[in-house]
């Protein structure tokens, strides 16, 4: 489980972005950033269990460097103020359906799915769901499914996407650019002894997606 100091070091930070800070505070980072790899790995480890995929995965992986690239940016704070793991075979640089642990002052929540794929990673997902004969409808509607997720993240088309038939049943997920789901979570469950627990039933009941969206060729 985490420490409340993690989640304390975050908002602090929020409270704090600054070098002169950070840098007379490096210590709590580094415990906090310590605290987080731990999780990271034994939610690893519990993942394996049901997906062997990321077995051979280390926290370093799959986590993020607290430095912003702040070169093209209007904002110049210099520091993440969260934490975030990608669990997925490869690790975060793998651009494939995976799940994900966010850690981020009153944004705590485990997501899973497929970012902003690229063109051609786009096209395939909708052929596959042209092709799935309600499949990836049944998957979505699914009872576990939405008692955890309700539907999919909003970042979709106004339009049906060109070359696909408007009238198909599944037109409404063939217009996703993205396919994500998001399940918030709140700081006594974060907190509790239960958190890999809870987030291993949250992951299992998106792998049905997960596979289907790595599936797609």
């Amino acid at each position: 489980m985490l420490k409340k100091s993690t989640l304390n070091f975050l908002k602090k930070l929020k409270q704090n972005n600054n070098r002169d800070w950070f840098n007379e505070n490096k210590h709590l980072y580094e415990d906090a950033k310590n605290d987080f790899d731990e999780f990271v790995d034994e939610l690893i480890q519990k993942v394996c269990k049901f997906d062997n995929s990321v077995e051979h995965l280390q926290p370093k992986d799959c986590t993020y460097r607290i430095y912003r690239d702040i070169r093209f940016s209007k904002d110049k704070t210099p520091y993440k103020t969260w934490m975030g793991a990608v669990i997925n075979e490869g690790g975060r640089k793998n651009p494939i359906a995976g799940y994900y642990f966010h850690l981020q002052p009153n944004q705590y929540f485990l997501a899973g799915g497929l970012y902003m794929p690229e063109p051609d990673k786009l096209f395939a997902v909708r052929n596959a769901i042209l092709n799935s004969n309600g499949e990836f409808r049944k998957i979505v509607n699914a009872k576990e499914f939405k008692k955890y997720f309700g539907g999919l993240w909003d970042n979709k088309l106004k339009t049906p996407p060109k070359g696909f038939p408007k009238e198909h049943p599944d037109i409404e997920y063939l217009k996703y650019k993205s396919f994500l789901v998001e399940h918030k979570i709140n700081e006594k469950q974060l907190l509790s002894k239960e958190i890999f627990d809870y987030s291993v039933k949250v992951f299992k009941a998106m792998k049905p997606m997960i596979d289907f969206l790595n599936n797609a060729k």
